[in-house]
């Protein structure tokens, strides 16, 4: 019988890419009835101004499995609003989706469990993304689709693990927190 997966939480960043093009999924998994179906369910029907919450899709009509309900970190209003939905609900989504494949494709889902579970995805999507002049889309995808496949990965297998976290947390000073020491922000 296969292990029971309630609820698996991971986050990967991969950057490296043109400008504004990072990707930092963050990923709860689990079982569609348990917390994160019910935790999917709620927020498919509870949509929020500025947070728009959709399903990860290969093209228009092409759900994925495990359904994975994508989150936006980022709320974009005005003029440009409309250009960065575009490009979240199309490159960015089609990416999530390719990743989450992936993940089934590598092992990390188990692909007989793909129908019983479900993905929530904060996905975060620079919003200086729209004054990017000649965006390299492919590059955008391919950046998402890394992250997301790597999220789940790192979800799937609880990395990082508490011995490395132990080890490892006196060397690892966050980013932000080193420039606001630097007096950079």
């Amino acid at each position: 019988m296969a292990e029971r997966i309630v609820f698996r939480t991971g986050e990967a960043l991969v950057a490296g890419g043109p400008p504004n093009t990072a990707a930092e999924p963050e990923v709860v998994i689990g079982a569609l009835d348990g917390p994160v179906g019910t935790a999917i369910a709620t927020q498919l029907a509870g949509q929020v101004k500025g947070h728009s919450r959709v399903f990860a899709i290969l093209n228009i009509d092409v759900q994925v499995r495990p359904v994975t309900l994508m989150v936006s970190k980022v709320t974009v209003q005005g003029p440009k609003a409309l250009k960065y939905t575009n490009i979240l609900m199309g490159t960015v989504q089609a990416a999530m989706a390719n990743g989450v494949l992936d993940a089934v494709r590598a092992g990390d889902i188990p692909k007989d469990q793909v129908n019983d579970l479900g993905i929530i995805c904060a996905v975060w999507l620079a919003p200086q993304i729209v004054d990017v002049a000649d965006l390299d889309h492919r590059k955008l995808f391919d950046i998402h689709r890394e992250a997301m496949a790597k999220a789940i990965r790192k979800a799937m297998r609880h990395e990082p693990t508490i011995d490395w976290l132990l080890a490892n947390q006196d060397k690892i000073t966050h980013k932000y927190f080193q420039m606001g020491l630097d007096k950079q922000i």
